[in-house]
């Protein structure tokens, strides 16, 4: 379709707009250089990005022989924290195939390996199948250390929402990343650590039941802010989950949940309990989000209000027809939020 000069004018005002809160710098840094960086944590991998490193050693050989070979690989992807270390973003199975091959203790370490990689698969470099970084002479071990690899930063200018949705975009690892562990990587701070605390508890974990392959993926993190964000903001939830929680998550990041609130998540967590010893479910082996949030924040509410709740009148709830019809298949919407968080309060 033909577009008309306004659209013409409003889509170069967006991308203007748009690309003055992207800021980036280059580098050109030796393979030395950038692994001395990881040892000494310039470079940070952060702990939800180790589980990425998945590569098999043929891939990582691979890899290692075209560093060896001088064929380009993809830059490396990082983000500039408040203390000038780099974060990285995109680059997790080149760095960490790097580490493996350079073998020292700290690198081991920072890759989760418990010894330095040894060569296997090559066919340009064959010679080399079998072969560990120390094994080689000082010669080629200075040939692969100096060999250049480009490094794209995302500098502190850059505000937290441009960073979470670079991370996204740029998440390209063997694991993907949940919107949570990103979280917990953009968003650091007092208020991620204290969330993180709470997501141990054993008492939440015996109210609330996940998925054993969702345990370690930032699920338990993700129920926990939810029950923050929508306890303080859910009047004002507009459409999109990630965002809600993105904004509650960046404007809370340096401070820990306030005493009063984390004495109401953890009388919640008791009465939830109570109510359903095996855990929130309606029949399935995990909890609902929708009717997790629904109970967990109508009840704190109602706790709030100084209501004297009966933990025998929850389980009641559960098949309650109204609010099935607030907590089924796309009920995100405002309305239906709201809607399923007062009408638990209200019915206590």
């Amino acid at each position: 379709m033909a577009l008309t000069v306004k659209q013409i004018s409003s889509i170069q005002s967006q991308l203007e707009s748009k690309r003055k809160s992207v800021s980036f710098d280059s580098y050109d840094l030796s393979v030395r250089q950038v692994l001395d960086m990881v040892e000494t944590g310039d470079i940070f991998v952060p702990p939800e990005y180790q589980r990425q490193f998945i590569w098999d050693a043929e891939r990582q050989s691979v890899l290692i022989e075209s560093v060896f070979l001088g064929i380009p690989v993809p830059s490396l992807f990082m983000a500039t924290n408040s203390d000038s270390t780099w974060e990285v973003v995109d680059g997790v199975q080149r760095l960490g195939s790097l580490s493996h091959f350079f073998g020292s203790e700290k690198l081991l370490e920072k890759v989760k390996r418990n010894e330095p990689l040894k060569l296997k698969g090559l066919t340009k470099l064959d010679h080399l199948n079998g072969v560990r970084f120390q094994d080689l002479p000082k010669s080629i071990q200075l040939h692969l250390a100096t060999r250049p690899i480009r490094v794209t930063v995302l500098n502190d200018k850059s505000d937290l929402a441009v960073r979470f949705d670079l991370f996204e975009r740029l998440n390209t690892g063997g694991v993907t990343l949940t919107p949570q562990e990103i979280r917990n990587c953009v968003y650091r701070g007092a208020f991620n650590e204290n969330i993180k605390e709470l997501a141990e508890r054993p008492d939440f974990r015996k109210a609330v039941k996940v998925h054993d392959t969702k345990s370690l993926n930032g699920t338990y993190e993700e129920l926990v802010l939810r029950f923050f964000a929508y306890l303080e903001n859910y009047s004002k939830f507009d459409h999109s989950v990630k965002d809600f929680l993105n904004d509650y998550m960046s404007d809370h990041r340096n401070s820990r949940v306030r005493a009063d609130n984390e004495k109401l998540f953890a009388k919640t967590i008791e009465l939830l309990i109570k109510a359903f010893p095996n855990g929130i479910s309606r029949g399935r082996a995990v909890t609902p989000v929708n009717l997790y949030e629904a109970l967990a924040v109508g009840v704190a509410l109602a706790l709030k209000q100084g209501k004297n709740i009966d933990a025998a009148a929850l389980p009641a709830l559960i098949n309650d027809q109204t609010l099935r019809s607030y907590t089924g298949a796309g009920s995100n919407q405002k309305k239906f939020v709201i809607g399923r968080i007062e009408y638990v309060r209200d019915a206590l």
